[in-house]
Formats: structure tokens, C-alpha cells, sequence
């Protein structure tokens, strides 16, 4: 009996619209488990407290990062906020092999590049239910600066005039009901 093939599952979102939150929830799902994998993304981003080398992330050095980039080791890569951020290919390729379906959570250029080495990816736009609550929220986290805060704010509305390009476009205004609806297209759609 040949082994059905997994699916890219693409998540993307502005900063602060709560797809981080979604998801680590998704992919704790009981409905989910044992089909949808995490795909774990290279940054050359400082580890914060609590992270592990890994499993949030895989770290590493800017001369690292490029070196991989050049060798093609990315299925998509883009600098986010003076960090850049990759997608491993080779992990995303032999997940799917198996018959496992990735969730990536990356940005909308990230996405958009991913999507067209799978077009038959899945792919969910989270939205803040409004700037002036995405604000709230990043203010929230304290660890933006003024100037950060506007950079992340003028990011977030180019982002957002790309959710129409998205499969699925869920509103984040309550957790719970986003994620229940974040969990019902995913097993929907891996059902088919």
C-alpha cells in the first residue's frame, strides 16, 4: 500500500497577531497528533532565556547562516528585524516522504516563497481583530522600542494587504475561537 503524502501547512501572520501562540496549541492538537510536525527554522537571532538550541530554533552565526544559504540548504530564507530566518529543505522534504505533514510559522515573504515550491501548500493568515490591538499587544510583550514598536507597526500593515493572497484568513480576537477554528481547517484539510 503506497504511504499518502504529507502536506506543507503554511502559517503566517504579523507580529503579535498570536500565530506563535496558534501554533504551539496546533501542534499539541490530539486530533493532530502523530500527522503534523513542526518544522524547526535557523536563526541567526540571539537564544533567549529558555530556549534550546534545537528546539525552538536551530542558532547560529551569520557567516553560518549564509554559508547554508549558498548551498541551497533553504527551502526559503529572509532577514526579519536585522536577523534572518530559514526554512531546513531537507527537513521539510523528509518529513513529507514519510507521510507527516509540516506546519511552517513564517513571515508572508517566507510564504510566499514556500508556496511556490508547494503550491498545494495550506495556507492560514492570522489577523489581529485591529492595528490599535496588535499595538496593544506588542506593547504588552516590553521588549520593543519605540522605534522598534513603529518598524514592527509599518511591517504589520504591509503584511496585512497580503492576507487575500492566503487559503484561510482567521481573525484573532479570542484565543480559543481562533484556535478552534485554526484546528478545524488543518484537520480538514489533511483529511482529504
Amino acid at each position: 500500500m503506497k504511504r499518502k503524502k504529507g502536506k506543507v501547512v503554511i502559517l503566517s501572520g504579523p507580529s503579535g497577531a498570536g500565530k506563535t501562540t496558534l501554533h504551539d496549541k496546533l501542534l499539541n492538537s490530539p486530533r493532530l497528533k502523530g500527522r503534523l510536525i513542526k518544522s524547526i527554522s535557523v536563526t541567526t537571532r540571539p537564544q533567549r532565556a529558555g530556549e534550546r538550541h534545537g528546539r525552538e530554533y536551530f542558532f547560529v552565526t551569520p557567516k553560518m547562516f549564509l554559508h547554508k544559504r549558498c548551498a541551497n540548504h533553504f527551502l526559503e530564507s529572509e532577514k526579519v528585524f536585522d536577523h534572518y530566518y530559514g526554512t531546513p529543505r531537507k527537513q521539510v522534504e523528509d518529513s513529507l516522504r514519510l507521510g507527516k505533514s509540516v506546519l511552517l510559522c513564517i513571515d508572508v515573504k517566507g510564504a510566499e516563497d514556500a508556496a511556490r515550491c508547494y503550491p498545494d501548500a495550506i495556507k492560514i493568515f492570522i489577523k489581529p481583530p485591529s492595528l490599535e490591538e496588535l499595538k496593544k499587544r506588542l506593547q504588552n510583550r516590553g521588549t520593543e522600542t519605540s522605534g522598534g514598536m513603529q518598524l514592527r507597526l509599518k511591517i504589520a500593515n504591509q503584511e496585512l494587504q497580503e492576507a487575500k493572497n492566503y487559503d484561510h484568513v482567521i481573525v484573532n480576537d479570542s484565543l480559543p475561537q481562533a484556535y478552534q477554528k485554526l484546528e478545524e481547517i488543518v484537520f480538514s484539510c489533511l483529511s482529504k
